[in-house]
């Protein structure tokens, strides 16, 4: 209890700068006396705590401490928070609270320059909390069971021991062994549905897991030439190495992509703008599934 409390009044001291033992011995609920003997034992610490006496005096402690004490940088220190800020955007538990803190110590301003949230334009409450309850799953290594469908629209019931999510190519994919399949597999989050937290605990497989290149995905290169008009998609979608030259009217972008139902429609949705220029087979499906939606308008 003594240390708790020990801790508690430095942490004061660094937040009011300013304090008088009155108010350290109602805020803990003892007496001045016991106080005294914190402030003794602190400065016997080798902790610069001064008081001084009359009007504005008080408990205060040397303001460079921490700083001199963190053996972080500047730019290290602004990293540290930055990284908090971030969790906010899993609802991380306190992290509000942590923030505040960490930014006493440091004794710099909680300036909330940076707002992440995983979740689409016009998400609902459901989808954000995906990455709470995924985020919860990993950090407690508990089951996770959900609806996942595949490229061709098929459904089925998984189990899976999550490992870690990852952001790549525009999509958040979750990795983790897969009790179904009884191996790894990387599962793409916006086609998990009805994802519900087990109580039941795993033992983590893998210790130094590595994630290679998915051998379930084959990728190929395909060649798009795309109209200018849209040319807000291309700098939106595209890297600068992917756009690989222009002229007075079109893009010619070069990509590697996994061939599956997705890719299809991602291509469609360009509409009139877009034309596969290789491979030829990608070219062929693509002109069969517009044959076939045309029939829809017939």
């Amino acid at each position: 209890m003594k240390i708790s409390r020990l801790f508690g009044i430095v942490y004061i001291l660094i937040a009011k700068k300013n304090v008088t033992s009155e108010e350290l011995a109602k805020h803990f609920e003892v007496s001045l006396r016991t106080i005294y003997r914190d402030i003794n034992t602190l400065c016997e610490a080798g902790i610069p705590i001064y008081s001084k006496q009359g009007k504005n005096g008080g408990i205060y402690i040397v303001e460079s401490y921490i700083l001199d004490k963190t053996l972080l940088s500047n730019k290290e220190q602004n990293e540290i928070l930055i990284g908090l800020q971030s969790l906010g955007a899993i609802k991380y538990p306190e992290v509000e609270n942590i923030v505040s803190k960490i930014s006493t110590v440091f004794n710099k301003q909680d300036e909330k320059w940076i707002d992440i949230d995983f979740s689409n334009w016009g998400s609902s409450e459901e989808e954000k909390d995906i990455f709470n309850v995924l985020k919860s799953s990993i950090l407690d290594r508990k089951l996770i069971e959900f609806s996942y469908y595949n490229s061709k629209g098929e459904v089925e019931k998984r189990i899976a021991e999550p490992m870690q999510l990852i952001f790549k190519g525009r999509n958040w994919y979750l990795y983790g062994f897969c009790r179904n399949k009884n191996d790894y597999r990387i599962f793409k989050i916006y086609r998990m549905r009805e994802i519900k937290l087990l109580s039941e605990i795993f033992e983590r497989k893998e210790k130094n897991y590595k994630i290679e290149a998915n051998s379930n995905y084959e990728v190929t290169c395909i060649s798009l030439k795309i109209s200018k008009r849209i040319a807000y998609r291309v700098y939106d979608e595209f890297s600068p190495n992917q756009i690989e030259k222009e002229d007075e009217n079109y893009f010619y972008v070069s990509l590697q992509m996994s061939l599956d139902e997705w890719v299809y429609g991602y291509l469609l949705s360009f509409g009139e703008n877009v034309e596969v220029i290789s491979p030829k087979d990608v070219r062929e499906k693509l002109y069969q599934k517009l044959q076939n939606s045309m029939k829809n308008y017939l």
